[in-house]
């Protein structure tokens, strides 16, 4: 599956640049939430969207934990500023929903403002998609063998350890409340104007193919295909790097 995901993989970001820009073109705003259990898939998913595209027309939003500032706010107003300008793509990894799921499990919500949120979110939402905004909602689903296997290799990998948080290993423990949570979660804010879609990522390379060319059969707009560029030729010799000696030089070590 190697060889075919990498080259499947590589026609869709195709796609995407082209989806780029036509967003560029439409001045058409698109936000993109990325939800699910840890170990699910949304940090790899958000990398293969974005690696290819534009970074001054793509946007990852991660909020770290509120600050005591923000723990005073209404809910929304930390995410507000971080919503996609005309012509833009925003990828969140993890969003508001982390009231309806993560912080009731873990309790770093009380149920007043639990329930608060639940009914606010779905208004919050059609005022966004009234305004224009292109809104997709994505779960990515694993089940807890699978998930218990990538803990596990991110205990075991160096390079993968920071991605091991308290609350993560905490929420191990709660696979089966957090499920409840985002069955509750999905009933109450699916609405026409802002669906849920649910991905399986229980092999994630698929799980990324599927839920990348669904998100491009959701916006329309790649339908333009960037036409190749011809080089004019260079007048003279091509000219080597002769820079000032004033600065040090990075030692040849390779």
């Amino acid at each position: 599956m190697g060889k075919r995901y990498r080259e499947t993989l590589e026609e869709l970001q195709i796609e995407l640049t082209r989806l780029q820009q036509g967003l560029r073109s439409s001045g058409k705003r698109l936000l993109v939430i990325f939800e699910g259990r840890d170990t699910a898939g949304k940090g790899g998913t958000i990398k293969a969207i974005s690696e290819r595209l534009d970074t001054r027309g793509c946007r990852i939003v991660a909020l770290p934990k509120p600050s005591d500032t923000e723990a005073t706010q209404w809910y929304f107003q930390r995410y507000v500023p971080h919503l996609p300008n005309a012509g833009e793509l925003v990828l969140f990894d993890r969003s508001w929903y982390n009231r309806a799921v993560v912080e009731p499990a873990m309790g770093f919500c009380s149920k007043a403002q639990y329930e608060a949120f639940m009914q606010a979110v779905p208004a919050f939402e059609k005022l966004l998609v009234d305004d224009g905004i292109v809104l997709l909602k994505y779960w990515l689903t694993v089940d807890q063998a699978e998930q218990e296997q990538r803990f596990a290799d991110r205990a075991n990998d160096p390079l993968k350890r920071w991605k091991l948080s308290p609350v993560d290993l905490r929420a191990r423990h709660k696979y089966a409340e957090m499920g409840r949570l985002r069955d509750t979660m999905i009933e109450c804010t699916h609405s026409d104007q802002a669906p849920w879609f649910l991905a399986d990522f229980n092999d994630q390379k698929r799980g990324r193919i599927n839920l990348i060319r669904h998100l491009l059969q959701q916006v329309p707009l790649h339908d333009k295909v960037t036409p190749p560029v011809k080089l004019p030729k260079l007048k003279g010799k091509p000219g080597k790097e002769h820079v000032t000696k004033l600065a040090h030089w990075v030692p040849d070590t390779y």
